[in-house]
C-alpha cells in the first residue's frame, strides 16, 4: 500500500493523494464539479501540459473553430476540430508522427495511401469512428455530410503550437504558409 501512495502524490502537495478532495483545487479551471457538467459549457483553451479531465465529447461538439489545440504536452497533443460541410483537413502527410482521430458528429470520407496520388486506402467514417494514420501516410478527412464534421485529433508527438486556434481552413493554410 505504501509503494500506490507514493504513485498518486500531488506535485505540489507532498503527502496529499490524487484521490484526496483538496488535490483538485490546485488546478483552476480544469475540474468541473459533477453536478456543473451539464449545464457549464467548457472553456475551450489549451490546458496543456498540466493533469487534465474533461467531457471530450461535449468539447468536441461545441468547437466551432477549424481547429484548436485543447492540450499540449512534450510527447502528445489533443485537438479540436469542425470541418464545414463539403470542406476538408487538406491533403497533409506527418513523416514523424502518429494520429488518432475520432469522429463525434457528422459524415466523412477519410484517404489514405502511401503518396498524395496513390490514395488508396477510403473508408466512410461518422459518429464514434476512430481513424488511426501512421507516421509516413498521405490522408485527407472530406466532410460527405450535411453538418460541420466534428472530430478530436491525437498527435504523439505534437503537431502544433501550444495554444493554436484556426478559425477556418483559410486561415489554417495562411499560418502554414508563414511557418
Amino acid at each position: 500500500m505504501g509503494n500506490f501512495r507514493k504513485m498518486y502524490l500531488c506535485p505540489y502537495y507532498p503527502y496529499m493523494p490524487m484521490y484526496s478532495p483538496g488535490y483538485w483545487n490546485h488546478f483552476p479551471n480544469q475540474y468541473i464539479p459533477y453536478k456543473d457538467q451539464a449545464s457549464a459549457p467548457i472553456k475551450l483553451i489549451d490546458y496543456g501540459p498540466h493533469p487534465f479531465a474533461i467531457n471530450i465529447e461535449e468539447a468536441t461538439k461545441q468547437n466551432n473553430n477549424f481547429r484548436m489545440t485543447l492540450w499540449t504536452g512534450d510527447y502528445l497533443q489533443l485537438t479540436l476540430m469542425s470541418i464545414n460541410v463539403r470542406e476538408d483537413i487538406g491533403l497533409e502527410m506527418h513523416p514523424n508522427l502518429d494520429q488518432f482521430i475520432r469522429i463525434e458528429e457528422g459524415l466523412g470520407l477519410i484517404q489514405m495511401g502511401d503518396s498524395k496520388d496513390r490514395l488508396d486506402r477510403q473508408a466512410h467514417v461518422q459518429d464514434d469512428y476512430a481513424i488511426i494514420i501512421p507516421a509516413g501516410k498521405w490522408h485527407n478527412l472530406i466532410n460527405i455530410g450535411n453538418v460541420p464534421l466534428k472530430l478530436y485529433s491525437i498527435y504523439a508527438p505534437p503537431e502544433h503550437p501550444f495554444g493554436t486556434v484556426h478559425r477556418t481552413k483559410e486561415e489554417a493554410e495562411e499560418h502554414h504558409r508563414r511557418a
